[in-house]
C-alpha cells in the first residue's frame, strides 16, 4: 500500500498551459499549488495504488514498473481500464461490454488474448484504473523501485 502523506507542500503550478507543438511565451505567473492528493484521489478510502509488472497493457500507455491509482468507488464502465480478478489472478485490462451482454477483458498488446465471459463465468473488479503515474527520468523512490528508465 502507498502511503501518502499531506504534510508537503503543495508543488507549483503555473497558470498557463504548455504546447506540445510550437514554443509560446513563457508566463511569469503561477496559480495556486498542486497537491497530488487532490488531483488523483476522489475517494480516499476507495483509492489504492498499484505498480505494473506485464507488457499486456503497452497498448494503452501502461508499462512495467508504472503506477496506477485505482478507485474501487466507481462503476465499471465498458471501456473503462479495471484492475479484475480472473481465476484468482489479478490482472489490468479494458472491460468491454458487447451487445449481446457478454463481458470481454481486453489486453492492448497483439501477443495476449481476450478474456470473454459468457454467462457462468465470474470475474470480480476490484476497481477503475483513474490514474496511470510513470517515470520519464531516472529512479521511482524508495525500496521498491522499478529501477532505471
Amino acid at each position: 500500500m502507498v502511503n501518502v502523506k499531506r504534510s508537503l507542500p503543495p508543488i507549483p503550478l503555473f497558470s498557463e498551459s504548455v504546447k506540445c507543438g510550437f514554443p509560446s511565451p513563457a508566463a511569469d505567473y503561477r496559480e495556486e499549488g498542486l497537491d497530488f492528493n487532490e488531483l488523483l484521489v476522489r475517494n480516499r478510502s476507495a483509492t489504492y495504488c498499484l505498480r505494473v509488472s506485464g507488457q499486456s497493457m503497452e497498448g494503452k500507455g501502461i508499462f512495467p514498473g508504472d503506477i496506477l491509482v485505482v478507485d474501487r468507488s466507481l462503476t465499471p464502465r465498458s471501456g473503462d481500464v479495471i484492475v479484475a480478478a480472473v481465476d484468482g489472478n489479478f490482472t489490468v485490462k479494458t472491460l468491454i461490454r458487447t451487445d449481446r451482454g457478454e463481458v470481454v477483458l481486453r489486453a492492448a498488446h497483439a501477443d495476449y488474448e481476450d478474456i470473454e465471459f459468457r454467462g457462468e463465468e465470474e470475474f470480480f473488479c476490484f476497481g477503475v484504473v483513474t490514474f496511470c503515474i510513470k517515470p520519464f527520468r531516472g529512479r521511482w523512490a524508495g525500496p521498491e523501485g522499478a529501477g532505471e528508465r
